[in-house]
């Protein structure tokens, strides 16, 4: 709904978001694809968190870790999951203007956070490989925590600041949203003020997060191939290669991603295809992250048949 006042400005009190298609043949096969999408990343993930929890052989720092990538892989896809799922059943699918604002800062929150996590489960990695005689020491209780808890504060502030510098501005121009969340560059689309400033900010931020993060990760592999090709067996080889695997996987799979959308060329850029992306990195890669390391992972394979068996 838009109220007009005296000028020739509006003010948005809510959002209409377009969702993924607006085609009503694919809105059912859609809302079953994605409901059971939603399913399996909200079981798995939480599953992922009582697993690492409840289970004494995975008390150490790399399912500390993957604890928290669960979390905030569930997270993530909660923010927008439910509310999309709305746009499949409905005519409108429209967001409060609070409601919006909401969803944006605890999706960014959320992947914010898991580009760290995944740089601090990089970085135990290269800790048991590389110093494993140390590993226990350096990679204690505390720090953990620590690692994770400027994850989550780093996260939550650049976040909070993005949207309040959103949300102060006033938007007139419409209140659709093409897209199937509140997506900061869409609601910079239909402000009436000069979006300059947020949008260096919201570039500057993210290119800090994406390019540390990506440092991080590059650095402790690149550490860990000159230490496995040190090795002289080849048992010891195949165990460090192990213990990366699914780490590496789902580094891979998530940063493809994102470089993907953001390093093409502007003319190639396709809107679809950039949705389509989105849909991949938002709700796809949740869905995959608790499967991969639950099938390339003995130790959770084991937790599991332990598990079923009590």
């Amino acid at each position: 709904m838009i109220k007009f006042n005296e000028t020739t400005e509006s003010e948005v009190t809510e959002f209409i978001l377009m969702g993924i298609t607006n085609l009503p043949e694919l809105q059912g096969p859609l809302f079953i694809v994605f409901f059971l999408n939603y399913m399996v990343t909200a079981l798995g993930n939480f599953g992922i968190i009582i697993l690492t929890t409840v289970d004494s052989h995975l008390q150490t720092p790399m399912y500390f870790f993957l604890r928290h990538l669960a979390f905030v892989d569930l997270g993530y896809s909660t923010a927008i999951g439910p509310k999309m799922l709305v746009s499949f059943i409905q005519e409108k699918n429209i967001i409060s203007y609070s409601g919006c604002a909401i969803q944006l800062v605890f999706f960014g929150i959320f992947i914010t956070s898991e580009l760290f996590i995944l740089s601090a489960m990089a970085y135990d990695h290269y800790v048991a490989i590389c110093k494993p005689l140390l590993y226990m020491v350096i990679m204690s209780g505390r720090v953990c925590w620590i690692l994770v808890a400027i994850s989550y504060l780093y996260s939550i502030m650049v976040c909070l600041l993005i949207t309040t510098k959103i949300f102060v501005s006033s938007f007139c121009k419409s209140n659709v949203l093409r897209y199937f969340y509140c997506d900061c560059m869409f609601l910079l689309s239909i402000m009436c003020s000069d979006t300059s400033e947020t949008e260096l900010i919201i570039m500057a931020i993210s290119a800090i997060s994406l390019v540390s993060s990506v440092l991080i990760i590059l650095v402790s592999y690149m550490l860990i191939l000159v230490a496995i090709l040190r090795m002289n067996s080849s048992e010891g080889r195949h165990k460090a290669f192990s213990t990366c695997g699914s780490h590496l996987t789902v580094v891979v799979v998530f940063y493809g991603t994102l470089l993907f959308m953001y390093l093409q060329p502007q003319s190639s850029h396709s809107f679809d295809t950039d949705k389509m992306a989105s849909v991949f990195y938002t709700l796809v890669i949740p869905t995959l992250n608790p499967l991969i390391y639950s099938l390339r992972n003995k130790d959770v394979k084991s937790a599991l048949k332990r598990l079923f068996k009590k």
